[in-house]
């Protein structure tokens, strides 16, 4: 397996760390605009099967030469260079996932179906935590149930030394954090496909210590295409985002106050867009060098079975790993997108292209996840 990622990121770079670990990988390729100093984690493979390259993803023909030396390409770029990055995969006859977040985009990807089916590929978008892994998930449970009422998803990316005000660090993309603060969360109730107000309808969720109390509400693109899926099927399904209690509250202000609008406004004769000042201003002050994360994750899947009332729920708690300094959000984010290339490579993802759900195989991947030390644990 000859396996190209793009994007030396902390997604990639930890996406490249677990691809490096399978001894049938030949050769891993980590391509980036600019590829500075790799992280601690990666430095001794450099010179051995791990190479880098200087590539800007919108110059197709550089792209199209590297992937045509691979055998399966990971995106952990922006999610709005994924359609066309899929296309070249296509065209090349090489497998693409990526880390998704879009479900337009991942919409258009599925218009490659039949492409990609003819060249004997296979497309995975939406493969990172949420969406992905907790799609997966999602999909066991529904799979376990002879009727499904309702599912629930809930995943939090938090400091495990939380400190005022927002009680939140970085662990991924301030403006993909901010996107989806600020759009609409597709769900379903009674039935059918609707949209609610991102960070409404707040509950409680509780963990087991010391984590504790959590708070969860509304945020985009954690269902991926599965409303589409489910709709007239299953009444009711929703996606949350977890955070320490009070998060919410303070960026729903922040945001109703135009803090977060891309509108510019007029800053003593300046042209400014109020979200770019919160995310460098913000930014500054969110980012813990340092800082220990960890990801909670729980799954609630109810319905019946045997024609008695039936739940099935599983729950992660994955913390920062001190050994080789990879945050929570990089194993659950980067192993997944690695362990889904993988996967395509060896054939068990058939042709075509399927959101994580549609074409994983659960048990295994959960298997391969506990392998790496991300346990999901089922609780009911």
């Amino acid at each position: 397996m000859r396996m190209l990622v793009l994007g030396a990121g902390l997604q990639g770079s930890a996406c490249a760390f677990d691809l490096l670990k399978n001894p049938a990988v030949e050769r891993v390729v980590l391509a980036d605009l600019r590829v500075g100093a790799l992280p601690a984690f990666l430095q001794p493979h450099l010179g051995g099967r791990l190479a880098t390259a200087e590539v800007d993803v919108r110059n197709h023909e550089a792209v199209r030469a590297l992937m045509r030396d691979a055998t399966a390409v990971m995106s952990a770029i922006p999610y709005y260079f994924n359609y066309p990055l899929a296309q070249l995969a296509v065209e090349c006859g090489v497998h693409f996932t990526d880390l998704g977040g879009n479900t337009e985009i991942v919409l258009q990807q599925k218009g490659l179906d039949a492409d990609a089916e003819a060249k004997g590929v296979s497309v995975v978008p939406d493969t990172g935590l949420a969406p992905g892994m907790v799609n997966v998930i999602a999909q066991l449970g529904i799979s376990q149930l002879d009727r499904v009422d309702r599912v629930q998803l809930y995943v939090g990316g938090l400091p495990q030394d939380p400190q005022p005000p927002l009680n939140y660090q970085i662990v991924y993309s301030l403006e993909g954090v901010v996107d989806y603060y600020t759009t609409e969360s597709l769900v379903v109730r009674d039935g059918r496909r609707v949209t609610v107000t991102a960070l409404s309808e707040r509950e409680d969720v509780e963990f087991p210590a010391p984590v504790g109390t959590l708070e969860a509400f509304h945020t985009a693109g954690g269902l991926s295409t599965m409303p589409f899926r489910y709709e007239g099927k299953i009444p009711n399904m929703e996606y949350k985002t977890l955070r320490y209690p009070g998060h919410a509250k303070i960026m729903e202000a922040i945001r109703d106050l135009g803090l977060l609008s891309l509108e510019p406004v007029d800053v003593k004769g300046q042209q400014v867009v109020p979200r770019d000042v919160f995310v460098k201003v913000a930014g500054e002050k969110l980012r813990k060098p340092g800082g220990r994360d960890l990801v909670a994750l729980r799954v609630v899947v109810s319905g019946t079975k045997d024609g008695a009332p039936a739940t099935r729920a599983w729950q992660l708690v994955a913390r920062y790993d001190e050994a080789n300094g990879l945050t929570a959000m990089m194993q659950t984010t980067g192993f997944t997108l690695s362990i889904t290339a993988q996967l395509q490579a060896e054939g068990v993802i058939r042709p075509g292209v399927h959101t994580p759900d549609e074409c994983m195989p659960a048990e295994r991947y959960l298997a391969m996840l506990a392998e790496r030390g991300i346990v999901v644990e089922q609780v009911a």
